[in-house]
């Protein structure tokens, strides 16, 4: 099959590896791609994932059979829309059913229609409403830009001048939400949506805050592992029942299908599941654990959300290893991440048994041929193994072998998990 993959990131490059590791002859390009990606498949850096009509006008000169849409920024703007009208698959929701992850607010209303549990929120246009709805709710502090914020629109803090603040930037953007402080273990589940039937992925957990100990800002994500041996066996079976049919179900019945990854930001409280936000794609980095257990061919379950025939397929199926991966970062990241400085070691990296390595912001110097870091999340280092202390041993062993100046990742990604 000849497939496009939107994005520029380690979500892309994995999905990327996921669909060679099925050897079924795919023909892959990747807009922009970056120099990881770009080692791997053709690259088309001159297409820009944003502007739908140039991607459909590529897809139909190209004989493209399927477009994945990886990052949340195209799918807010509606690429899929001029697509999905010229009669080409594609994987991610329409500009409509994306607001479910573009407006926090469009996201809180969905769910009380459909009877999802959510915590309480309250939304603010002006500091006044906001200072209101955060004396409403109480400490702990929750304050969330309403619209993409690339994962670090969140704080969460027991200090009301430093949730002021946040509030204050974001709500010179837009709205923010206050939201009531939900207490628990957090969970990430992918569900692979046709519009009317969902597939579950393997559950994943990641590490939001930047410093070990969940120290620190919060960042677009760390570190992640799958699959999570303390949930209930039930669990994904009650977030299906809950959570994700009747928000789909929901989607449909405002003529919004959701086609696409449903990404359930979930937490296990004591209360019982609840829904911390949804995004209409995959995560980052937790795709990067899911999409390498995966046994069920990656490309079989997005052609299918894309044609509406996952109703005649079967759950997806996973290997009973375990995947951890570590993200290294710029210095600086995630306030002001410094950039152009030289990666090293990734070979070395790389020659780590199980692992992989998910590249982020990687660029090649034409004149040197140096390989540089280009934004604040650099790479992911991936690794399995038969047990949880043996893939973190693997992928801490790899990340090891990489040279970064100023370089920062975390030392205590799935520690406690066993």
């Amino acid at each position: 099959m000849k497939i496009l993959v939107l994005g520029s990131g380690a979500r892309e490059h994995a999905i990327i590896t996921a669909l060679l590791a099925e050897d079924a002859g795919h023909q892959i390009v990747a807009a922009p791609g970056n120099a990881g990606i770009a080692a791997d498949v053709a690259v088309e850096t001159a297409l820009n994932p944003l502007d739908g009509e140039a991607v459909t006008e590529y897809a139909i000169e190209n004989g493209i059979e399927l477009v994945v849409i990886g990052p949340e920024a195209p799918l807010v703007a509606g690429v899929a829309d001029p697509l999905r009208t010229r009669g080409i698959p594609v994987f991610g929701p329409g500009k409509a059913a994306a607001q479910l992850e573009g407006s926090k607010a469009f996201a809180k209303r969905i769910m009380e229609a459909a009877g999802v549990p959510t915590g309480r929120a309250v939304r603010a246009e002006t500091l006044a409403e906001a200072e209101s709805a955060l004396d409403e709710l109480g400490a702990p502090y929750v304050v969330k830009a309403d619209g993409l914020a690339a994962g670090k629109g969140v704080i969460v803090t027991p200090d009301r001048d430093a949730a002021l603040a946040h509030a204050t930037h974001y709500l010179a953007e837009g709205g923010v939400l206050i939201e009531e402080f939900l207490d628990g273990q957090e969970v990430s589940l992918f569900l692979v949506s046709d519009g009317h039937t969902v597939l579950p992925l393997s559950p994943a957990q990641d590490y939001k805050r930047l410093l070990d100990g969940d120290a620190g800002p919060n960042t677009g994500g760390m570190g992640a592992y799958s699959p999570l041996p303390w949930l209930p066996e039930t669990f994904v079976d009650e977030v299906i029942d809950t959570v994700a049919l009747p928000t789909v179900r929901q989607l449909a019945a405002e003529q919004t299908p959701f086609i696409g990854l449903l990404y359930c930001g979930l937490i296990v409280t004591d209360r019982g599941i609840r829904v911390i936000e949804f995004n209409a794609r995959f995560g980052d980095p937790e795709t990067q654990v899911v999409l390498p257990r995966l046994v069920t061919p990656l490309s079989s379950l997005l052609y299918g959300a894309a044609t509406g025939e996952l109703s005649a397929m079967p759950r997806p199926e996973f290997a009973m290893d375990t995947a951890v991966t570590v993200v290294l970062a710029s210095e600086g990241y995630p306030e002001a991440p410094q950039t152009g400085r030289t990666l090293t070691g990734l070979e070395d990296a790389a020659a780590v048994p199980e692992v992989t390595i998910a590249h982020a912001a990687t660029v090649r110097d034409e004149a040197t041929g140096a390989l540089l870091a280009s934004g604040g999340r650099v790479l992911s280092v991936v690794a399995r193994g038969t047990t949880f202390a043996e893939a973190r041993d693997r992928a801490y062993d790899a990340i090891g072998r990489i040279h970064l100046d100023g370089g920062q990742y975390r030392t205590d990604i799935a520690a406690r998990v066993s």
